[in-house]
């Protein structure tokens, strides 16, 4: 009988690991960024229905002329996807995307990603000091797994590592000023019978206080994910979702179409035979 794998754990994998893997940056070109933009957007249309997303003003009406970070819960594979999505279709920039054992997967490089070794915190600090020098190109949006693990959906505290207010603390620092958005992903069935995408945009965050202290500032943005996540919970819960952006929709499939016909069938009131 085969050994069932254990989905969550509190160690990060290159700590589980204990090997000491050289520091990557991005490395991008215009050729592997549209085949990433293909690739990738081509992934999320052959599995789920729809992409719907709300609160993109909390983006588009930012000071465009700082950085901007974007910071969502991790809960499972698809988030970067979700994400390389958001930050290419939806913000028209590049992403730089922080990525835990990128040996294993050297070609997301080219799509923007970078690597972290959580091994020790000497590792770890190249990542977070190659984050804020990212943030100088303007073109592109950093986004962060700030709970620095894969948490189960819906997990509750949230709770983040510290790197993410040291991030934004230096980028004040050297830039004068950063936008901070939180942002929400959930993957649910409404009425089709494949999933959909959802994605809300939280209310943006202006940090232009290089003092701030870095554990106090984790507990604010901790709770302002978790707002951000709460209202969309509360949206699907309650189904209201019309009134999102819609990124994709597949057409219905035959049997679907079928349905949607015989429902229009007007058929006979029985009651008086």
């Amino acid at each position: 009988m085969a050994t069932e794998e254990k989905l969550y754990s509190d160690i990060p994998p290159t700590k589980l690991r204990n090997k000491e893997e050289k520091f990557k940056p991005a490395k991008t070109n215009r050729f592997w960024l549209t085949i990433a933009s293909l690739f990738f957007y081509n992934m999320l249309q052959n599995r789920f229905y729809a992409f719907r997303y709300t609160g993109v003003e909390n983006y588009t009406e930012r000071d465009s002329k700082y950085p901007t970070i974007l910071f969502a819960p991790h809960c499972n594979w698809w988030d970067g996807i979700v994400l390389y999505n958001i930050t290419h279709r939806i913000c028209h920039k590049e992403i730089r995307l922080m990525v835990e054992e990128l040996n294993r997967f050297p070609l997301l490089r080219r799509g923007g990603a970078y690597s972290v070794n959580k091994k020790s915190a000497q590792s770890a600090m190249k990542a977070l000091q190659y984050s804020v020098e990212v943030l100088s190109d303007l073109r592109n949006v950093l986004c962060i797994f700030p709970q620095g693990i894969i948490r189960p959906p819906h997990f509750r505290p949230v709770k983040f590592q510290t790197g993410l207010s040291y991030i934004a603390r230096n980028a004040v620092k050297r830039y004068g000023k950063i936008n901070l958005i939180p942002v929400a992903i959930d993957y649910c069935f409404f009425r089709d019978n494949r999933p959909e995408v959802v994605v809300d945009f939280g209310k943006r965050i202006e940090l232009t206080d290089p003092n701030i202290d870095r554990k106090h500032y984790t507990t604010f943005l901790e709770a302002k994910l978790t707002e951000t996540c709460d209202e969309q919970f509360k949206n699907i819960s309650t189904g209201k979702v019309d009134d999102y952006k819609i990124l994709f929709k597949q057409h219905l499939k035959w049997y679907r179409r079928i349905e949607q016909r015989l429902k229009s069938i007007d058929l006979p009131d029985v009651s008086s035979v």
